[in-house]
């Protein structure tokens, strides 16, 4: 894992030209991530129900700001 922006950078224009990038027609190394992940997701709780969603984001916003008050 990249631990400064350069070394992110870095990374990111390796994993292109090792896996493509895209622009000769094939599809890009971080689309064919998404792919793969978009495949295998269940489309469970947080991607499904939005009010779901925004409780347990308030839930645990509250719980941050209570433990900072105490």
């Amino acid at each position: 894992m990249a631990r400064t922006r350069e070394a992110g950078l870095k990374a990111a224009a390796t994993n292109r030209k090792r896996y493509g990038d895209g622009t000769n027609g094939e599809e890009s190394f971080y689309s064919q991530i998404g792919r793969k992940v978009g495949k295998v997701s269940k489309g469970e709780r947080f991607a499904v129900d939005h009010d779901f969603a925004v409780e347990m984001g308030r839930k645990g916003g509250s719980a941050v700001r209570n433990a900072k008050k105490a």
